[in-house]
């Protein structure tokens, strides 16, 4: 199944997974690069520029395959050195990046200059567009329904999809809600070159978490996650569990008045590391999208590409085929 995504990104399959905080580490991106998808180091989660080059050096050494890594540039409570985290990248060889939150622009000259190809993740038409003007060599287009930031539009990916693809040029993905052959077809039908996958791989037998939070997430259905910060625009969508709950209750009674200070104590990512690390589902936030919904078990990311893309070639080759007259 060939794509400008696979073209570009020289992979086997149309699937990627995207950054995670505290996921996107060696063991799981290793094993999605070696099932012929496109798997990214989470910068962040390192806790300096030199561990991320260590974590890049240590996953060359479990794949010969393309990987990337994720640098997501957000406001955060503590400073954060995205400069050293650029340059650290640009030296350590990678050639793919996955951008996301503010702007790339200031970060493209040191990219471009190594000769990395940028992928920027986009909750909108315009912000698609502008990565476009700015040099991305494609974008990761995350509807309503995704873990993590959905942006303050709320357009689900039906209408997100296509929308997009009538206003870029570049190659895109589509991300959020996606989990299965279904979701890939849908995808492509809209005019997308891939799809993204965060919480499916989550639940994956490599995906660096504690057991209790894969399990929590084959176990929920898709009204188990909910959105917070709304009030401050910073809209999050998360596993819906009672710190959830108690970010929640504090929007409701601070109301216009509500301060990022109220609610860091609850959103703190420490708490969220602990969750995965641990497995005490209720100890702190952390990101989940509507796709818990199809999630129902927790194969290798081998099963699990393989699953999808030949459950896709299923769905073109007789569905879709027979629905026009054309299957043998």
């Amino acid at each position: 199944m060939k794509t400008r995504i696979t073209e570009l990104f020289g992979i086997q399959h149309p699937i990627i997974q995207g950054g995670m905080q505290w996921v996107g580490r060696a063991e799981l991106v290793s094993a999605v690069a070696n099932a012929g998808a496109l798997g990214f180091i989470t910068a962040l989660t390192q806790p300096t520029p030199e561990d991320l080059s260590k974590e890049i050096a240590r996953t060359r050494e479990m794949t010969d395959k393309p990987f990337g890594v994720n640098l997501t540039i957000l406001p955060t409570l503590r400073p954060v050195p995205y400069e050293d985290y650029a340059q650290a990248i640009a030296e350590s060889g990678v050639k793919i990046v996955e951008t996301a939150g503010r702007s790339p622009e200031p970060f493209m000259p040191t990219f471009k200059a190594a000769g990395i190809k940028v992928i920027h993740k986009c909750t909108s038409v315009r912000h698609s567009v502008k990565a476009e003007a700015v040099g991305c060599d494609a974008v990761s287009v995350d509807g309503f329904e995704c873990a993590g930031h959905p942006g303050e539009d709320d357009i689900p990916g039906l209408i997100l999809l296509p929308c997009t693809a009538d206003k870029i040029s570049i190659p895109f993905i589509a991300s959020g809600g996606f989990g299965d052959a279904r979701g890939l077809v849908a995808a492509l039908a809209l005019g997308a070159d891939g799809i993204n996958m965060g919480s499916r791989f989550m639940c994956t037998k490599e995906a660096p978490i504690h057991n209790n939070v894969k399990q929590a997430m084959v176990d929920a259905d898709e009204r188990n996650t909910q959105l917070t910060n709304r009030q401050l625009r910073n809209t999050s969508r998360v596993f819906k569990n009672t710190v959830a709950g108690k970010v929640l209750e504090i929007e409701r009674e601070k109301g216009a008045d509500l301060k990022i200070e109220d609610l860091a104590e609850y959103l703190s990512g420490q708490r969220g590391r602990i969750v995965f690390e641990e497995g005490n589902v209720d100890h702190g936030i952390w990101s989940a999208g509507m796709v818990v919904g199809l999630i129902n078990d927790i194969p290798s990311c081998a099963e699990l590409v393989s699953r999808i893309v030949s459950g896709a070639e299923e769905i073109i080759a007789k569905r879709l085929a027979g629905l026009t007259g054309a299957a043998a």
